[in-house]
């Protein structure tokens, strides 16, 4: 799992310091958040097949979280987005199969 600040800065076109407490804040929450929508054992997110997916899936919400900030307030909130959606499906279906392969271990 390589997912860093500075990688999100590129995708998010940040070229200053001023927020990185607060995008450090949202990466961390959006790892928190898809591995508690997963599972928690790491080394399934160590996978080969797992690891582009899920680096996805973090970069996508914490950009979305990056993007609405304000929309915490009484404005319109924001859903979330149909690519973390769908990639927190795909890798629920690994997780149960790798923990499957890993049961009998």
């Amino acid at each position: 799992m390589t997912v860093n600040i500075e990688q999100f800065k590129t995708l998010m076109r940040v070229d200053f310091a001023d927020d990185d407490a607060i995008i450090n804040g949202y990466l961390s929450a959006a790892e928190n958040y898809i591995k508690d929508a997963i599972g928690t054992d790491g080394n399934f997110y160590a996978e080969p097949a797992v690891v582009d997916r899920y680096e996805t899936a973090v970069y996508a919400y914490a950009g979305t979280l990056y993007t609405y900030r304000i929309s915490m307030t009484e404005s319109k909130a924001v859903t979330m987005d149909a690519t973390v959606n769908s990639i927190v499906g795909q890798l629920r279906g690994k997780y149960a199969e790798w923990e499957e392969a890993h049961a009998s271990n």
